[in-house]
């Protein structure tokens, strides 16, 4: 071994040595300063929940409406565009903010999807709801402005997809951003989803269904003709109408002059079981309308509890409450040429249990009365609308009597000859007026107009070629 070679080796001892007294310097200094417990081993440190990250919620053409950040944040991108059908968290998502459930799981959901469908979100599942973010923020901007010119206290409009079922647009007023500063949520009414977690009554829209009900049971054709005065008793009850209209009128002129008398005439043909049983078959009564979601449990009465006067009440809308979604689902029927089908919020929606209740002529001759007679603000030149109007006044507990409250409505299809939407519109309490031909109907027409131009729907005489 030359020089050098021993050189190499010397110097290559030293650093190991080295190195190996810098490690024993280092664990005897850790050994010194490490408190040790009675055992004399260092305390492992606490496992810390692993919390997966939340799921996101998408509309139905991707547009991004609930994210979480790196952080635990959840963020809403698209503020307040379906706010109360999207819900929110309580706040981050870490072990302080949610609550735990009997199955040892966080859960952060307060409201809305983030409520209804956190088992999927908790474990980082994404949901897709049905909404169309352009339909939604036509029927919210309406919405909007008709509850401001209205005065009214709160307001709903739903556009349901007539074949599927599928909530295309659920829009509330007041509006309520997830994302900013909010009150509890008994107290802050931006919160409500008042088309899910409100009752109120049909009021005349009702109508259409009641007529549609004589029609189906062979109780009654379009052009029978019943005596109608303005009011007329029955039992202790008096029964009254507001526009005036001929002493005699026809189950279609009843549609048209929107005659309490002359519908419940009519409904005189039918027994209770028999219009309370198309009640069930529209799922009127249904206290789990959209599984998952929290929506009101109708108010009805058994067919034993339905006498002569809660028979009459019935026919033009007085004597059950809905939520705005049942209306809208059992409405849709007409639209869908008599087959219900059940609403529906999530995607896939799949096949849906549809269920015939209505011949397909008879839906498709009141969707034509109704076309014929439909409210001068709710019509559109160039385009086949239907619907009907409806003023329900609001129960006090003792009656109607004394009730200075009303719910304004307008339902209706577009287009009405073949139906792509069905579209509910209710307004709580207006003050400039409460009948929904004045300041429901508008609402609808905006909707209608928008959704026609959104799908590339050119007006009739566009379509002929007049060129006006």
């Amino acid at each position: 071994m030359n020089a050098a070679s021993v050189q190499r080796v010397w110097a290559l001892t030293f650093l190991l040595a080295a190195w190996a007294a810098l490690l024993s310097m280092g664990l005897a200094s850790i050994l010194r300063t490490a408190p040790l417990p009675s055992s004399g081993w260092p305390e492992p440190a606490r496992p810390q929940p692993v919390v997966p990250p939340r799921g996101a919620i998408y509309a139905a053409d991707g547009t991004p409406l609930a994210l979480s950040l790196q952080n635990g944040d959840r963020v809403y991108p698209m503020g307040s565009l379906a706010g109360q059908v999207v819900g929110y968290v309580k706040g981050k998502r870490d072990p302080e903010s949610g609550r735990i459930n009997t199955a040892g799981e966080l859960e952060a959901g307060q409201a809305g999807a983030e409520r209804a469908m956190e088992g999927r979100l908790s474990r980082a599942g994404d949901v897709y709801l049905t909404i169309d973010p352009a339909l939604q923020t036509f029927a919210e901007e309406a919405l909007w402005k008709g509850v401001e010119a209205s005065g009214a206290e709160w307001g709903t409009a739903i556009v349901m997809e007539t074949k599927s079922g599928r909530l295309l647009a659920v829009a509330n007023a007041p509006a309520f951003d997830p994302g900013a500063p909010r009150g509890a949520p008994g107290d802050d009414p931006r919160l409500t989803n008042y088309a899910f977690e409100r009752l109120i009554e049909p009021g005349s829209t009702m109508k259409a269904l009641t007529a549609a009900t004589l029609l189906q049971a062979g109780a009654a054709r379009m052009d029978d003709v019943v005596d109608a005065p303005m009011r007329r008793k029955v039992a202790d009850r008096t029964i009254r109408d507001v526009v005036r209209h001929p002493p005699r009128l026809s189950l279609a002129q009843v549609l048209a002059y929107s005659s309490n008398v002359g519908m419940s005439t009519f409904a005189e043909r039918l027994d209770a079981r028999t219009l309370t049983g198309y009640h069930r078959k529209l799922h009127l009564y249904d206290a789990d309308l959209l599984p998952g979601f929290r929506v009101w449990a109708p108010l009805y009465r058994p067919p034993e509890q339905v006498g002569e006067v809660e028979l009459a009440n019935l026919s033009f809308g007085q004597g059950l409450s809905v939520t705005p979604l049942h209306l809208a689902a059992a409405f849709n029927t007409l639209a869908n040429d008599g087959v219900y089908v059940p609403p529906a919020l999530v995607e896939p929606v799949g096949g849906p249990r549809t269920e015939r209740v209505f011949r397909p002529e008879v839906a498709r001759e009141l969707r034509a009365v109704l076309s014929e007679f439909n409210a001068p603000r709710a019509r559109l030149r160039g385009y086949d609308l239907g619907g009907k109007t409806g003023t329900a006044q609001i129960s006090t507990g003792r009656g109607y009597e004394d009730s200075e409250t009303y719910a304004a409505l307008y339902a209706g299809f577009v287009p009405a000859g073949q139906p792509r939407v069905t579209v509910l519109v209710v307004l709580y309490r207006p003050q400039t007026s409460i009948f929904g031909s004045k300041v429901a109907a508008p609402i609808f027409r905006e909707i209608a107009a928008r959704a026609l131009a959104y799908w590339g729907v050119a007006p009739a005489s566009v379509r002929l070629g007049s060129g006006e």
